[in-house]
């Protein structure tokens, strides 16, 4: 998955957290009581046709109450500044604002690694400037990321591993993406898919996530916790429609991530092992990540 992906992901899964995040200087109003609509990329591209450009899924704010207009926020996230254009988000903030017949729009980029970027584009002659460009760019390399440690925004504590930080203090980054995780999302499900997403640029290696486990256990014991009562009450709930199968995918897929977490990059033969496993046996092997200290202990001593 790539890193406009993931971050797409994000946005859509929490657009008021990215606003008040990524466009602090325009998120004034934009409260519990606005409405959020991500518009889909497939919905523009058939009606741009050839003018579409693939960036990140704007969102379009609506105040029910009418004290606002609606606000077309456009963000775009890029991995490597040499390759945003500038132009390119000119044109397509202006494709929008025809199409939703607005000229409210607010366009912003999220910048994950240095480098030279246009930040205004001006158009005209030495007598006048017809046209004038500027968007918000949130740079996430240049951020202090001790400074979001206690941020009660999830997207800010998401994206602390993007931020900057001294190499000694990567694992206390890893910890405090993880806290905020577990202490502001509730849902079982996004917390296992945003936990892929801090591993994804946390980027541990093997020898930091046994140190991680050692210096944090109480954060390693809450992750494998709620992954495990998620495993549990999937068991429950599939007792109770009748669908082993599904349950069987769902344990499956949930170890591992688990597994991920823990060890890294997965080898083929485990992951196929696992998707293969029974039902018993997912649920004995997960029962092990939390204590294990390597793959073959995982699976070691089956049920």
């Amino acid at each position: 998955m790539s890193h406009d992906q993931n971050f797409k992901n994000m946005i859509v899964d929490y657009p008021r957290e990215s606003i008040a995040f990524f466009a602090a200087d325009e998120s004034h109003g934009v409260d519990a009581a606005v409405r959020i609509l991500p518009i889909r990329e497939e919905q523009l591209q058939e009606r741009l046709g050839e003018r579409f450009r693939e960036l990140d899924v704007p969102l379009l704010v609506e105040w029910p109450d009418g004290r606002r207009a609606a606000v077309l926020f456009v963000f775009e996230e890029e991995t490597e500044p040499r390759r945003f254009s500038i132009h390119r988000l000119a044109h397509y903030c202006l494709d929008l604002a025809e199409l939703f017949d607005t000229e409210r729009v607010v366009p912003v980029v999220i910048f994950l690694h240095p480098g030279h970027y246009a930040e205004r584009l001006a158009l005209g002659s030495e007598q006048c400037r017809y046209l004038q460009f500027h968007y918000l760019h949130c740079a996430l390399f240049a951020r202090r990321a001790r400074d979001s440690f206690n941020s009660t925004n999830l997207v800010e504590r998401l994206t602390l591993p993007s931020m900057a930080y001294a190499p000694d203090e990567k694992l206390e980054v890893y910890a405090q993406a993880t806290r905020g995780l577990l202490q502001l999302e509730s849902d079982p499900e996004r917390r296992l898919k945003y936990l892929d997403f801090i591993d994804i640029y946390a980027d541990l290696t093997e020898n930091e996530r046994i140190l991680y486990n050692q210096r944090y256990p109480q954060e390693a014991a809450d992750m494998s916790g709620f992954a495990q009562r998620f495993i549990e009450q999937g068991i429950e709930q599939g007792i109770e429609q009748g669908i082993e199968q599904g349950v069987q995918r769902g344990e499956a897929r949930v170890l591992l991530a688990l597994l991920k977490i823990r060890f890294g990059d997965l080898p083929d033969s485990v992951r196929q092992r696992v998707e293969s496993a029974d039902a018993e046996s997912l649920l004995y092997w997960s029962t092990r990540v939390l204590t294990a200290q390597t793959l073959d202990e995982v699976f070691g001593d089956g049920p």
